[in-house]
């Protein structure tokens, strides 16, 4: 199998390599050679024996896609996006990147099934930033998109795209509303939910954290594990059972930031919890108040994908895997 990754020099897009390279399988199905694409040249993964071509390139550009695909990847994983706060800020920059460059990257595969048996699966890394206010407490899987920024329109057009091609045969697509992915290790990034990974982070590593929004507000969350575990499953599950529609919210966590600390004081201490400062950010608390605050995730569910049952839960997670299991 040939697995092809757009946003591999990512967070997520670099967890994905991993765990594919860790035994040298996507699921059940061997892994030969991996494709490894970012604006900057992802490294190559440790331990994998099969082929590795990692590329820089911009997926924006309308050469970039044709040239991804002609190696025929069976699996196609699209992570590659500006990200809210940045797309929020720079209009231009979100529409080239979010939707120039996936309507590309779906034409350059449709071009290539015209011409041969060609029909790849497809995951496309959608958000629940496809919802706007006014919000129920938790949303169902028939509730309708309504975007209040554009990052959030930007995905909703993909998924309508990715809807289309799909129908049409060009591709196996799924679109994945991935939660909000928290704890993120590194540095943070210029999303507008970043603050909900950095007041966890920084204090687990004894540093200061901002808050910038009020502590009731709520959000869903799954961690990067279960990030991977969504994408592993879209890759390799029988899409027969999704039918026509081809957009899953995924499951998690929902909590208020309150809650958040509240599970930060339970396993680090309130030493930990007196390192966060709370400074308002306006800007920030208008992006997130619109987004939703819990889901149902049935259809997924049923479909087999899995995450945490509890905040506790995710932040054990990080600690397990970024900090080596220990305070």
């Amino acid at each position: 199998m040939h697995v092809l990754i757009i946003g591999a020099a990512g967070m997520i897009g670099r967890k994905f390599t991993a765990a594919i390279a860790g035994n040298g399988k996507l699921g059940s199905y061997t892994v030969t050679k991996l494709t490894l694409a970012d604006t900057i040249e992802p490294d190559s993964p440790p331990g994998f024996s099969g082929e590795v071509t990692g590329l820089a390139l911009d997926i924006s550009d309308p050469t970039t896609a044709p040239q991804l695909v002609a190696g025929r990847p069976d699996v196609i994983v699209h992570l590659a996006a500006i990200v809210s706060g940045e797309a929020e800020q720079d209009f231009d920059k979100g529409y080239r990147i979010n939707l120039d460059g996936t309507r590309y990257l779906f034409d350059a595969v449709r071009h290539l099934s015209k011409t041969s048996d060609y029909c790849p699966r497809l995951i496309f890394a959608s958000s629940v930033a496809v919802f706007g206010a006014p919000l129920p407490d938790e949303i169902e899987d028939t509730f309708l998109t309504a975007p209040l920024t554009s990052y959030g329109t930007q995905k909703a057009i993909g998924e309508l795209l990715l809807q289309d091609y799909t129908r049409r045969g060009f591709f196996d697509g799924l679109a994945i509303r991935l939660p909000t992915i928290c704890i993120r290790p590194g540095l943070p990034n210029a999303a507008a939910s970043g603050f909900f990974s950095s007041i966890l982070r920084e204090p687990l590593a004894g540093k200061p954290a901002i808050l910038p929004v009020p502590d009731t507000v709520r959000h869903w969350h799954a961690s990067p594990r279960a990030a991977v575990g969504f994408l592993i499953h879209a890759a390799t599950m029988d899409t027969g059972p999704v039918g026509h529609r081809r957009v899953l919210n995924m499951p998690g966590v929902s909590a208020t930031v309150a809650e958040q600390i509240e599970s930060l004081r339970v396993i680090a201490g309130d030493k930990a919890v007196a390192l966060i400062r709370s400074e308002p950010a306006p800007e920030i608390l208008r992006i997130v108040s619109n987004w939703p605050r819990g889901f149902a995730a049935d259809r997924a569910t049923a479909l087999g994908f899995r995450a945490e049952s509890s905040f506790d839960e995710i932040i054990r997670i990080h600690i397990e895997d970024e900090m080596g299991g220990q305070l």
